[in-house]
């Protein structure tokens, strides 16, 4: 079965400064990859150019057998592509529903049943109790799970979460693994970029590992976590023998 996402030789630069080099990679679908990576690896650049935020200057994305390289990020959005973002950029002036269903007109269904959907969504991410508040006024924990709930209100087949775990309580963590693996579930394929390892740990089949730009190490999540090189580059240890 063809990858629901094909990245082949993906390069980005900024002037002088090479921010994704080479980058390949295929994600199955119904598979949840694992993006790790020190600061300035390059990890948002790549779901950026996968996103369609930004051009790459070298390389192919294909989504679902097609070629989207140079779709918009409307057009993407469109075809199942969602996203959240590292910092959550709500409509702070409208309510947490009036979000889920401003982002499902524009989603891949163009707004069919936008509203039962979007009580869906708040129900599956913690929100419902929260519909009618002003977006501007959610916590922290709140706002995250708008930025979850707003990626899914576009129907998306692939996901893409940015950091969505950064700054969160264990507790707070934990019931946001329990509700990524519940849209995993339902057949989102999911790449996730995560400083917090173990929230990677808990729901991805696969690590992808990046340092420089360029691919470190991928495979089985236990056998890239124990690799030497990941040890010295990523966690900073020294020393230890590849396991």
């Amino acid at each position: 079965m063809a990858p629901i996402l094909s990245i082949t030789g993906l390069s980005k630069r900024f002037g002088a400064v090479v921010v994704a080099d080479g980058i390949s990679i295929d994600v199955s679908e119904g598979e949840a990859l694992g993006i790790l990576g020190p600061n300035g690896a390059g990890k948002t650049t790549l779901f950026n150019m996968i996103a369609g935020a930004i051009a790459p200057d070298e390389g192919r994305i294909s989504f679902c057998g097609e070629d989207i390289s140079r779709r918009s990020a409307a057009q993407r959005c469109r075809l199942g592509i969602g996203r959240s973002f590292q910092i959550p950029q709500p409509f702070g002036g409208l309510s947490v529903f009036e979000n889920l269903c401003v982002t499902g007109f524009f989603g891949r269904t163009g707004g069919r049943d936008v509203e039962r959907r979007s009580a869906e969504i708040l129900e599956l991410t913690g929100l419902l109790a929260k519909a009618n508040v002003a977006a501007a006024s959610l916590t922290l924990l709140e706002r995250k799970r708008l930025e979850l709930a707003r990626a899914l209100a576009g129907e998306p087949k692939l996901l893409l979460l940015d950091e969505i775990a950064g700054g969160l309580t264990h507790h707070e963590c934990d019931e946001l693994i329990a509700a990524i693996r519940q849209i995993r579930s339902a057949g989102v394929t999911i790449v996730w970029i995560e400083h917090v390892v173990r929230a990677l740990l808990a729901v991805a089949d696969r690590l992808f590992v990046l340092h420089q730009g360029r691919e470190l190490a991928q495979g089985d999540p236990r056998d890239v976590m124990a690799s030497r090189q990941v040890q010295e580059i990523y966690l900073g240890v020294e020393g230890q023998a590849d396991g």
